[in-house]
């Protein structure tokens, strides 16, 4: 499956799973603020994943992969910010972002208001490369 299929799937998904045409989820979206998924929405798109493209990804997965394995302590701040470690490792699992922008305002609860349906395509090609 090419980066595109993969995007373009995953774009399909995400809008059947909010009731919008596929032109309104653009591959750069935001999964909660542009596009308007909730949290239940993201369970939903999950589950379509895995029924079309055979690719099982749990909300686990997804927080282990944003946070990098990095303890709370140390990817969060006392204040409930993401530290600069925190902000390093988001920028490796979304690259859109900009970390000194963010560096000191970005509140660990708004995280994953970043999170674009590219981020989660990206996460479907891993697992369809693993696969493969």
């Amino acid at each position: 499956m090419s980066e595109t299929s993969v995007i373009d799937a995953v774009r399909e998904i995400v809008a059947e799973a909010v009731a919008l045409d596929i032109d309104e989820v653009g591959a750069d979206a935001t999964l909660f603020d542009e596009v308007g998924a909730e949290s239940i929405d993201l369970l939903d798109i999950l589950f379509r994943i895995e029924r079309r493209l055979g690719v099982k990804i749990t909300t686990t997965e997804l927080s282990e992969r944003i946070q990098g394995g990095i303890p709370d302590e140390q990817f969060g701040t006392e204040d409930g910010l993401v530290s600069d470690i925190g902000l390093e490792q988001l920028e490796k699992v979304m690259p859109q972002i900009d970390r000194a922008e963010l560096s000191g305002n970005l509140a660990a609860e708004d995280v994953m208001n970043l999170f674009t349906v590219r981020n989660l395509a990206n996460m479907v090609e891993q697992h369809v490369g693993a696969t493969a």
